[in-house]
């Protein structure tokens, strides 16, 4: 009392001091700079605003796994930096639709349709088929890059072999095959004698229409989100005229013959510039930079106007067969490289944080990008972070649409679902070679499944009956383990998303989490205990949101892979009758084991392994527990189903081969076994026993010991098979 008496007389009493817990350093998110070729930390220019540029498809064929490799990486990246960290993030994405390769092809299409609508004799088209090699012979002979001469080579056969039924004797379709065939030849000679004649603006814009409209079909079915921006070419032609104008006026530019190139040693003699940032050693490389000028623009007249063999053009005056635009220079069109820098400044301004690209554009495009750039804001940072993906193999082999060596996406995806190509991605590092493989597919394949069972087994839990007080439970010893994992994996996944977007450790990680859940659920089962459903809830949400972040999961549901069509909740709408046919097979069952109906056992087992797998349903039978009930894609039930049978006839196989082998022993006579080892016994008693070995020395005890116990086994199989063709089996 007098203690108490004390506190009330002290007066008010005021609330301690309050210590704040230690400070930590927020983890920060770090980027494989190009710039730099080294991890950097990501600081955007303008807080949380981040403005990104990606090069875009050059409009002229069908897409191929290449520009998969790229945009599906990038649009992971994207999602990641949008929707995980949280940045506010502004994508501007080029169409090239103006180009060196598109003109051609445009160009050569045409000419090519107009000779098939001429509808030339058999004997016509193949005195231009043979006019049209003459040229290719040439082309194949003096040829050394060994993939393209591989090209040319299975062109050559096809082609030989197209005009063999003509060469003997003009008949059939045959004349139809040959152009087919021939294509490629007659649309180059059609090209180099016509090609000048074609003039309409329009016919060089068809083409890169078509293609483009392709292009995002196939985005959209790899769930590759679009870009909050999109510029094409031909659009901007009026503000590449005034770009290039306003490099001219700052000295980086000169005219010639109608063209505007790039002054790269007046550019980079500046004080704060510096020509081929990217990669410097590349500086000379002619193979390269001719690739980059494309192939109507290296011709020697064009490639005399330069004043040095490094300068690129900005502004190429158009020869008859391409198409123009007015421009102060005379009638022309724009420069490869110039396009990205003039749109790109056009939307995002002086300076952006990220440009993106495939591995392959580092020199020369986007080594002239940044030099031109830089020449006309004046400044030595238009690229803060400059990300490229890295190359995709096919099955180990380089992939390029020019030697004809590519898998479009619409093929790729007739094999695989865009989920699967996306974790083939996913379990690789953006910024490394990807091998496009079979072995790569089935990774991703068993990943999916392996994510998929999860997803179904806690479903399963989540649909038992239970109150609104029941799904809070008790937390035991092994709760709390794995909820210790659950975080630990977490940081593990944030730890390497922040190491430069590492996802192939990230998925690795979740693989662990899997795991982890995976092993508490049996333990729970094996225990007949209920797991704990908030636990695993609050796992398959983590792991299902994240994969929503990767682009690997589309639609609303909460949980898992969706399942069903057109945004329609399959699972919701067919699972309660599902429960009620499951429920009520489990009560046949019971009855039928308790009267022994075999029958009718077969019946229920029936419609778990051949009528349900048909409607894409999987029931799982657990002994002392209900029946699992699982919504599976039905080619992949289908799928199980043959490899099951097959196994089942592998067994079958195996045990008759088995059979066979030992009746084939059982059908030797004891005296005869040994016999036939003449490289081990030379000798051998009146039974057919051995005596000595095959260099004439006796046999010794134990070795005879050891003989006589498989001659004994062996009288005992013979006697067996004697009986068994007495009783006439």
């Amino acid at each position: 009392m007098r203690e108490l008496q004390t506190l009330w007389e002290t007066g008010k009493r005021v609330q301690p001091p309050w210590s704040p817990p230690p400070r930590t350093e927020v983890p920060k998110l770090y980027l494989y700079n190009s710039l730099t070729r080294t991890k950097e930390e990501f600081i955007p220019q303008n807080g949380r605003k981040v403005l990104w540029y990606c090069c875009g498809p050059t409009v002229y064929d069908a897409s191929h796994m290449g520009h998969a490799r790229s945009y599906i990486s990038f649009d992971i990246l994207r999602r990641i930096l949008k929707n995980y960290f949280k940045y506010d993030v502004l994508y501007c994405m080029n169409i090239t639709d103006i180009d060196d390769k598109i003109i051609k092809r445009a160009r050569q299409n045409y000419l090519l349709e107009q000779y098939k609508e001429k509808k030339p004799s058999p004997t016509q088209i193949l005195q231009d088929v043979l006019t049209a090699r003459k040229p290719f012979l040439a082309k194949l002979a003096e040829t050394t890059d060994p993939d393209k001469k591989q090209m040319l080579e299975r062109l050559h056969v096809a082609v030989s072999t197209a005009l063999e039924p003509l060469q003997g004797a003009v008949q059939g379709d045959a004349e139809g095959l040959l152009v087919e065939e021939s294509k490629d030849l007659l649309s180059d000679w059609l090209d180099s004698q016509f090609g000048s004649q074609v003039t309409e603006n329009s016919i060089f814009s068809t083409l890169p229409k078509y293609w483009e409209g392709e292009y995002h079909k196939d985005m959209a079915a790899l769930n590759v989100l679009p870009p909050d921006v999109l510029t094409r070419v031909s659009e901007y032609v009026p503000e590449i005229v005034d770009f290039v104008k306003k490099i001219v006026e700052n000295g980086y530019g000169y005219v010639s013959n109608g063209s505007v190139y790039f002054d790269t040693a007046k550019f980079d003699a500046g004080d704060k510039h510096s020509y081929a940032k990217l990669v410097p050693e590349a500086v000379g490389d002619q193979k390269a930079l001719h690739e980059g000028e494309g192939d109507l623009s290296i011709s020697a007249d064009r490639l005399s106007e330069k004043r040095s063999p490094i300068d690129f053009a900005l502004w190429k005056a158009s020869k008859p067969g391409e198409p123009s635009w007015d421009s102060p220079w005379g009638k022309g069109r724009p420069g490869w490289h110039i396009e990205c820098s003039a749109m790109a400044g056009s939307i995002l301004g002086e300076s952006m944080d990220i440009h993106g690209g495939g591995f392959d554009l580092r020199f020369p495009h986007h080594d002239n990008e940044l030099a031109q750039s830089e020449a006309h804001f004046e400044n030595d940072h238009w690229v803060r972070y400059f990300l490229h993906t890295g190359h995709l193999t096919i099955a180990g082999c380089k992939m390029s649409k020019s030697l004809k060596n590519f898998i479009t996406i619409k093929d790729a995806l007739a094999k695989h679902t865009a989920r699967q190509l996306r974790l083939a991605f996913l379990m690789h590092s953006w910024k490394d070679t990807l091998d496009y493989s079979s072995n790569t597919m089935e990774s991703a394949i068993q990943y999916e499944k392996f994510l998929n069972e999860f997803f179904l087994n806690v479903k399963d839990i989540l649909r038992a009956p239970t109150d609104i007080t029941g799904q809070f439970e008790r937390w035991e010893e092994a709760e709390m383990e794995l909820n210790r994992s659950f975080y630990n994996q977490k940081a593990a996944v944030h730890a390497a998303l922040r190491d430069n977007i590492d996802t192939r450790t990230a998925l690795e990680e979740l693989r662990v989490l899997v795991s982890q859940s995976n092993a508490y659920i049996a333990g729970r089962k094996n225990a007949k205990l209920a797991p704990n459903r908030m636990l695993l809830q609050s796992i398959a949400l983590y792991l299902t949101d994240l994969l929503k972040t990767f682009g690997a999961i589309e639609g609303a549901e909460p949980i898992g892979f969706p399942v069903g069509t057109n945004g329609q909740n399959l699972e919701s709408t067919v699972m309660p009758y599902l429960k009620v046919l499951s429920d009520f097979r489990e009560g046949v069952r019971k009855i039928a084991r308790e009267q022994k109906v075999t029958e009718v056992l077969s019946l229920c087992d029936m419609v778990r392994d051949e009528t349900l797998p048909e409607l894409g349903v999987r029931l799982e039978d657990h002994e002392g527990l209900p029946t699992v009930v699982k919504l599976v894609d039905r080619e992949t039930l289908l799928k199980e189903k043959e490899e099951k049978k097959k196994v089942r006839a592998d067994s079958s196989y195996i045990c008759q081969d088995r059979s066979m082998a030992k009746l084939a022993k059982m059908k030797i006579p004891p005296s005869e076994m040994f016999r036939s080892e003449t490289d081990k016994y030379s000798t051998f008693d009146e039974t057919g026993f051995p005596t000595h070995d095959a260099d004439g020395k006796e046999i010794s005890k134990g070795q005879t010991k050891k003989l006589r116990k498989l001659y004994e086994a062996q009288e005992k199989l013979y006697k067996e098979y004697l009986d068994s063709m007495q009783n006439g089996s």
